[in-house]
């Protein structure tokens, strides 16, 4: 007789098995048990390529060679409403307990491919599965360049664009990028700024050097991708629990990782690497502490020689909760050598910038204008950019009035109101970005501006006016010190920016004679119809001192937004014709 099978088929398993995988999302995973620290929630980064999905495919559908990351500029954890202003990266805020049992998701794609290298932003979720609530958990936005087979290096093709979100974030990539290739200078100034300020005297203070932590961890095979390079999170994970030990030496409770400054790839590490973690604190700051970790390689023979490879660095903030949940104040450090001092120094430099950061990303409508200062200047330009990007990206965009060359548009979203003003010319449009973007004149079109004067010429994209302008019925003279920055597009189909918002300068407080008024978004784009025409549109997002007007033309009053519309026109085709 023929014998039976005992138990279920392999057909039948494999159903099974296809059936349990269906009902999880793409890139998501229950958390299991060994993924979280001994505090509890899973907020430790997971060993393993968190990107690699995303960074191997760009555009429709095309392959490029495999690629490395080069760096994760900041990276925060918490739980928060998606911003609808300025940037993507989220202010770093009280992380929730996702724990064992949870759905964490992992979104990524590719937003920018530049000429070597390519943007890509990565948002994680938790998803309760009791209760079907999702919060996220991190967002951050990655770097990665291709690894050429042989010699040279990879050009990227260009990705292709599905949706108003990948338009979006496609032009603020560049933005994401001018930032990322400043950053250096905006912190060697900061860095000058800060080694004036004394060192931490109290008596009390603790020593940096009874931080230090030193783990040395072998690179086997499950820790490496195909290539056999290191995975970037696994190397991120040893650096957390390294890190994590460091900061509890102060807090003598479990640290909470809650954001990665500046995590950058210096070079690669393989399988049989040894690679040694060095933590340790370089400042507090009452309720955060900043550590400070270095990675170094070796192989057998550099391990003997002791000759180590510098392959990553980062700076992890991490705070601490007491038994009632409430934040622990982490005691004052004090360094102890020439080093250490750097390190003090260096601390405050970048928290400096990322206090900046988040203060422009909160939502402020009782001081909308930033102060223009050493610390901010790229996240203002940046800013500036990226809150007109997302103004004219806005759906919802109703027709007012239409006349033969310009059309008025309106946008309602709760108690926000902004217009946009679409006028057809006939000149090039580099001629009316040339011409547009000079402050300097507008006084010879639009009638609202009496004077413009130059008051910092910041870079050749970057400009600060004073601008004043006359009275209107009930009202007194007014006047803007606004920030103009302009960006050309980076290709063809983009359009040309000038954005505009307001600023705080020291040297040019308010006067007694003007009202300070605001500018809070608005600006220019100009996009290109022929060799010979464009359509530039104007955003504005109305505030008191455009109220005025904008009332007195919705009400039929008033012709003057219609009328400086029209004058631009005639301006920019008569200075067309003198070229």
């Amino acid at each position: 007789m023929p014998r039976r099978r005992v138990g279920r088929s392999r057909p039948c398993l494999r159903r099974r098995r296809r059936r349990a995988l269906a009902a999880v999302p793409s890139g998501a995973g229950s958390v299991p048990p060994w993924l979280c620290t001994c505090a509890g929630p899973c907020c430790r980064p997971t060993p393993g390529p968190a990107g690699s999905w995303a960074r191997g495919r760009c555009c429709n559908g095309w392959t490029p060679p495999p690629a490395s990351q080069g760096r994760t500029a900041e990276l925060h954890f918490g739980a928060h409403r998606r911003k609808r202003d300025l940037l993507r990266a989220v202010p770093a805020c009280q992380a929730p307990a996702h724990g064992v049992g949870q759905i964490i998701a992992i979104r990524t794609k590719v937003n920018r491919a530049f000429k070597t290298s390519m943007e890509v932003g990565i948002k994680v979720t938790v998803q309760d599965v009791l209760t079907n609530a999702e919060k996220i958990v991190s967002v951050a936005h990655a770097t990665y360049v291709a690894k050429p087979v042989g010699g040279g290096k990879v050009e990227l093709k260009p990705v292709q664009l599905l949706s108003a979100e990948d338009h979006l974030e496609h032009s603020l990539a560049i933005e994401r990028r001018r930032i990322r290739l400043g950053y250096v200078q905006v912190f060697q100034k900061l860095m000058q700024e800060s080694n004036k300020e004394d060192t931490c005297e109290e008596k009390d203070a603790v020593s940096t050097e009874h931080t230090h932590v030193q783990s040395t961890e072998l690179v086997l095979p499950p820790h490496a991708n195909h290539h056999g390079n290191t995975f970037g999170g696994q190397i991120m994970a040893w650096m957390q629990t390294v890190a994590s030990i460091s900061a509890s030496r102060l807090c003598r409770s479990h640290p909470i990782l809650k954001a990665v400054n500046m995590f950058k790839f210096w070079g690669p590490s393989f399988v049989g690497d040894r690679l040694v973690f060095n933590a340790i604190v370089n400042n507090t700051f009452h309720n955060s502490v900043e550590v400070g970790v270095r990675v170094e390689a070796y192989n057998c023979e550099e391990w003997i020689q002791d000759q180590p490879r510098h392959i990553n660095s980062a700076f992890l903030i991490f705070s601490a909760l007491d038994d009632k949940g409430q934040l622990l104040t982490f005691p004052r450090v004090k360094p102890t050598t020439q080093d250490g001092v750097r390190r003090y120094h260096g601390a405050i430099a970048r928290r400096r910038i990322l206090l900046t950061r988040k203060c422009m990303l909160s939502a402020k409508g009782d001081k909308p204008s930033d102060a223009w200062e050493t610390s901010n200047q790229a996240y203002l330009s940046y800013s500036n950019i990226a809150a007109l990007t997302h103004l004219a990206g806005k759906p919802g965009w109703d027709i007012t009035k239409t006349l033969d060359n310009v059309k008025i548009w309106t946008h309602e979203e709760g108690a926000v109101l902004s217009f946009k003003v679409e006028m057809q010319v006939k000149v090039p449009s580099h001629v009316a970005f040339s011409l547009l973007s000079d402050f300097s004149l507008r006084q010879r079109w639009d009638r609202h501006f009496l004077t413009c004067e130059v008051l910092q010429a910041v870079s050749e994209e970057e400009k600060i006016y004073h601008v004043t302008s006359g009275p209107t019925a009930g009202h007194q003279p007014r006047d803007f010190v606004i920030l103009v920055s302009q960006r050309q597009p980076c290709q063809p189909q983009e359009p040309y920016t000038v954005a505009v918002r307001s600023v705080t300068l020291r040297a040019m407080p308010p006067r007694p004679e003007f009202c300070r008024s605001e500018i809070l978004c608005a600006g220019f784009q100009i996009h290109s119809n022929s060799s010979s025409s464009c359509t530039v549109c104007y955003f504005n997002q109305v505030t008191s001192g455009v109220m005025p007007y904008l009332a007195a033309n919705l009400t039929g009053s008033s012709k003057s937004i219609e009328d400086t519309a029209l004058e631009c026109i005639k301006f920019l085709e008569l200075q067309d014709s003198k070229c």
